[in-house]
């Protein structure tokens, strides 16, 4: 890595009335205290730990799993690449053949990152936040094979909204690996390069999950 290496921070600007997940509720940032006013700065924020730009824990889908508090530090930093799947998008579905098409040859990754384009529709529209792509239980079963300890997409999760069983999750938690979810800017990085990729959830006691600054550093 150069001294001073570009950083590209991946991160979906938290705002009121952003889209969420469609069961979830709207957030809030409320201004409550003011510099004219008050003298300082300072707000209110009401939301679900998994709103914008966010890691799932194991304990989001298993009773027995990691919290997110207790993810060891050193599996929220690592090696990262890129696949980007815009092209091969023919439905709700990725497979593993696309995984395997897109996966990097001149390295090994212990994160991936899915851009599927989805990010540039961000938008309160059925076509955002009902007809997104995700994994196929047998793709998330062959991406937990190649020892990753992380995984990323830019929609709103990891399963394509029809798999109502939540099967990729459940694979990919089930073999301890972190998931995240709503990224931005991934069309910023490069294929089959690799990034140093920095996940920093918020240390939430016993949570499923939180929202996360994530940064992809260019090494």
């Amino acid at each position: 890595m150069s001294a001073n290496p570009r950083v590209h921070d991946l991160t979906a600007l938290l705002t009121t009335h952003m889209p969420v997940w469609p069961s979830a509720p709207l957030p809030t940032f409320e201004p409550v205290g003011l510099i004219a006013r008050d003298g300082y700065s300072i707000e209110r924020v009401n939301c679900l730990t998994h709103t914008g730009t966010h890691m799932d824990a194991p304990y989001h889908f298993l009773e027995d799993g990691v919290t997110v508090d207790r993810i060891p530090p050193e599996q929220l930093v690592g090696r990262a690449a890129v696949l980007d799947v815009r092209r091969d998008l023919q439905g709700p579905e990725i497979g593993a053949g696309t995984l395997k098409a897109h996966w990097p040859k001149s390295f090994r990754p212990e994160i991936v990152l899915l851009e599927t384009g989805w990010s540039h529709d961000r938008a309160p529209t059925r076509h955002y936040l009902y007809e997104f792509p995700g994994l196929t239980p047998e793709a998330a079963r062959w991406a937990a094979d190649q020892g990753i300890h992380g995984i990323g997409t830019d929609t709103l999760g990891i399963d394509p909204f029809s798999n109502e069983k939540f099967e990729a999750h459940k694979v990919l938690l089930g073999r301890g690996i972190w998931i995240l979810e709503a990224l931005d800017h991934l069309d910023a990085l490069v294929e089959d390069r690799p990034y140093t990729l920095v996940a920093g959830p918020l240390k939430i006691a016993g949570g499923s999950g939180a929202m996360a600054r994530v940064l992809a550093l260019e090494m």
